[in-house]
């Protein structure tokens, strides 16, 4: 919601840039805010000056703007003069993992479903190997990850569970709970 975005900017956002800078560590580049919102308001779960791939994953969909411009804008120091558009949309994405994952899981194993799954978000490959006859086998822990995009977040978590149920693998799961607190708080459709 606006309150929680404005909570976001003045407790945590504006309040981090602001201590580094006074400390004499102005940040330039990519700053990550994992956030979880709690009965107390959005706590911070950690900093990351880089993008994971999840976070990634669901943050570029959104973007409108060249972000090859935005970055040359960063080094330049000149942020505040590039065009940083967003779309006026919601995104959701859905880690798909091998069964075992963090710890042992074994690799190999045949994916089908991806084509019928683009349908309802981007398809981001991270534990895949293409194999020569076009096909895809597991080669990791965490397989990949769907991402979409819809009006609400509801839509989009329902596009992301929809190319989820498509993609198969054996021992393949992911969670079914991402958003499902939070989504309530979000426009409707």
């Amino acid at each position: 919601t606006k309150e929680i975005a404005d909570r976001c900017m003045n407790e945590i956002f504006l309040p981090t840039i602001r201590g580094m800078e006074q400390e004499g560590t102005p940040f330039k580049g990519i700053l990550y805010f994992s956030l979880m919102l709690t009965s107390d308001g959005p706590k911070v779960i950690e900093y990351n000056a880089r993008f994971g791939d999840p976070e990634t994953q669901v943050v570029l969909p959104l973007l409108n703007s060249d972000l090859l411009n935005i970055m040359i804008a960063i080094r330049a120091g000149k942020l505040d003069k590039a065009q940083v558009k967003f779309l006026d949309s919601c995104a959701a994405c859905v880690v798909m993992s091998s069964e075992g994952y963090p710890s042992a899981y074994e690799k190999g194993k045949v994916i089908t479903g991806l084509e019928e799954a683009e349908k309802y978000g981007i398809i981001y490959h991270a534990g895949t190997q293409k194999r020569p006859d076009g096909t895809f086998v597991t080669s990791g822990g965490r397989v990949l990850c769907v991402s979409s995009l819809g009006r609400s977040l509801r839509q989009a978590l329902r596009n992301c569970y929809r190319g989820g149920e498509l993609i198969k693998f054996e021992g393949a799961f992911y969670r079914k709970d991402i958003g499902s607190k939070d989504a309530s708080l979000i426009r409707e459709e």
